[in-house]
This record gives structure tokens, C-alpha cells and sequence, in this order.
């Protein structure tokens, strides 16, 4: 998300000497698995067409944001819900506008639960406003209740999700500070399974997902996931984000890989990368990123790997001033998005 990515920039120092990285060699193109995902967060899509922004196909032809994204191979749409936003956008009124065109554009669903009023994510988790004074067992009941109501608005427009994600980047737990993994594990786990049993209440086919940033990081995901172990928790996908530089998205792409299939062996749930990004200015070096991670994670063990998912692509010209779509300023997708065809 947003204020994640801008943190991830900071660390990993994007630099401007990058030619070299950009030309590497890509590996082959190989046919991925019929299940697997190929898509993007445009979360932030409804916002956009409300400024006037508009969206072009790769031959300069205006066109509706959700048929471009399936023109460049994808078939898979990611929004995120907010609990009660001041400006009203990703409410559950903004999803179901939103998920209802995906839907109509033959999309696959997935909907990420933050649990909050705005951005929940490694460095915040903050309750929404109306839950501030809740005590653990009371915020158990809303996120169960919260997690039911807007499904069941999906559910009763005919929308049926995929996936669902139960917490956005819960590196440390979520609604803090009661369900702060680092101080109340068992406190994150119950909300995680207050999740879980919400989500299966409405249909039990979707898939769970616990999603932790830093795809790269053996240790953290081994923390979260066997403290959720550890407490019987039940989810069925790890999810993952990725946010490298151009310098260090090799490395940090392998390390991605080393921990899925450590993941993959260890707790025997499936993963997959819903959120990735990279820098826009450099299209080539990204698509190189991304065409790298699309066949490392069809190559995770055991076809555990579920797909791969670009975070606001379609976020160009200062949009937010957020640097890492994959738009060109005039509103057509770079080239680095060719590596979801």
C-alpha cells in the first residue's frame, strides 16, 4: 500500500545508475498454470475518474481502466476496504462499485480487509474511530461483523471474491495496540481467526489470506506465522508484498523465492505476491523485475504459488505523489506491464 511503498523506497535507496540492470536478460517466457493470477490493486480507480483522469491502451486509444488491464494480460482485480474514510472512498458503497465492474470486465476478486478508517500497514494498524475504545472480545465481534456485512453486500450483488485478506501488511499484529503481534500474539491471532470464520460464514470457498510485507524476509514471516501456528489459527494463503529497487530486485527476488518455498514446506499453505512495485521511471528494469518474479513464483513447489499482483499501476502524473505505477504520463501502461501477457 501507499505509505508502505514510500517507506520501502527510503530503505532501499532507489538510484539513478541502473542501465545495467535494465538491459539483464529475461528468462524465457514459460505458460503459467491455469490458476494462477496475474493482476492489480486499482483501488484508487473511482478516485481518479472523479478528477477527470483518464486511461489509454497501449495505441492511444481512450479506454475503460479495467479492459486495458485485461488487454495486458491480466485477470485479476485487488481492492482494499476501509471501515468509515472521511472522504468516503473504499467505504463498502466505493468496493461494490468498483467490484461489480470487475466482475462485469470477467476479472477475478480478491478484497483486503485493513480494519481501519485509512492505511493500515507495518508502521500503523490503528483501530477505525468506532472501535477506538473496544476491549479484544468486542473488537473479535467487529471484525467479524464488519468482514460479514461487506461480503454479504458482494455476495447479494451476485460478486462472489476469491480471496479475502483478513489484515493489509499485519507484520506486528493488527488493530493495535490489543492485537499488536509483538506484545499480544494470541490477541492478533483470535482477530486473524475472527476473520477467517467471518469470511467462511459467507462462503466457505474463498480463500483466507494473512498478508506481511518484505517478501524477502524468512524471519519475519516465520515469526508471524508460527506464532499463528502456535495458536491454532486458521487461514488458507500467505500473502506477500515485494517493493525492491533497481538495484537489488535480483537479490531480493531470489530471497522471495527461497522463502515461499521454506513457507510452502513449513506450514503447507499456498503463497502468493498481492502486492509489487517498483520505481515507473525505469519500465524496463521493472518489467525484467516482474516478468523474474511471475516464473519465480509459478516455479514455487508443489504449484503452491498463486500469482503475482501490481500495486496502483494505473497511478501516473504525480498521482498522489505516489512514483511506483506503471503509466506513463500520458496515461498509457509502460512497457513494464507487458510482462503479465
Amino acid at each position: 500500500m501507499l505509505s508502505c511503498c514510500l517507506v520501502s523506497l527510503s530503505f532501499t535507496a532507489c538510484k539513478t545508475n541502473h542501465s545495467s540492470a535494465a538491459t539483464l536478460a529475461e528468462p524465457p517466457t514459460k505458460s503459467l498454470p491455469a490458476h494462477f493470477a496475474k493482476g492489480a490493486d486499482i483501488s484508487w480507480i473511482t478516485e481518479q475518474e472523479a478528477s477527470n483522469i483518464q486511461f489509454y491502451n497501449s495505441a492511444g486509444t481512450q479506454e475503460d481502466i479495467f479492459a486495458i488491464l485485461k488487454e495486458e494480460g491480466m485477470n485479476t482485480i485487488r481492492l482494499r476496504v476501509w471501515v468509515n474514510p472521511s472522504d468516503g472512498w473504499c467505504n463498502k458503497a466505493d468496493v461494490l462499485s468498483k467490484a461489480i465492474r470487475a466482475k462485469a470486465a470477467g476479472m477475478r476478486i480478491l478484497i483486503d480487509f485493513h480494519y481501519s478508517d485509512s492505511w493500515a500497514d507495518p508502521g500503523k494498524q490503528y483501530p477505525p474511530a468506532a472501535w477506538a475504545n473496544d476491549d479484544i472480545n468486542t473488537l473479535k465481534t467487529e471484525v467479524f461483523n464488519h468482514t460479514v456485512e461487506v461480503l454479504s453486500t458482494l455476495k447479494n450483488n451476485g460478486i462472489i471474491p476469491e480471496w479475502v485478506q483478513v489484515g493489509n501488511e499485519t507484520n506486528d499484529g493488527m488493530l493495535w495496540p490489543l492485537g499488536k503481534a509483538s506484545t499480544h500474539m494470541a490477541n492478533f491471532a483470535a482477530l486473524v481467526q475472527s476473520g477467517y470464520q467471518a469470511v467462511k460464514s459467507v462462503d466457505n470457498n474463498i480463500k483466507v489470506i494473512v498478508h506481511i510485507s518484505n517478501a524477502y524476509d524468512n524471519n519475519l514471516f516465520r515469526w508471524i506465522f508460527d506464532g499463528l501456528k502456535a495458536n491454532n489459527t486458521a487461514y488458507d494463503v500467505i500473502g506477500m508484498s515485494l517493493y525492491p529497487s533497481y538495484n537489488n530486485w535480483q537479490s531480493y527476488n531470489s530471497q522471495a523465492l527461497a522463502n515461499m518455498n521454506d513457507l510452502v514446506s513449513r506450514y503447507g499453505k499456498e503463497v502468493m505476491i498481492v502486492e509489487a512495485g517498483m520505481p515507473a521511471n525505469d519500465p524496463a528494469t521493472c518489467k525484467s523485475f516482474l516478468t523474474d518474479l511471475i516464473s519465480k513464483v509459478a516455479s514455487v513447489a508443489n504449484g503452491k504459488g498463486l500469482g503475482v499482483l501490481y500495486w496502483e499501476p494505473q497511478a501516473y502524473n504525480g498521482w498522489k505523489n505516489y512514483g511506483l505505477g506503471a503509466f506513463d504520463n500520458s496515461g498509457k501502461p509502460t512497457i513494464a506491464l507487458d510482462a503479465f501477457k
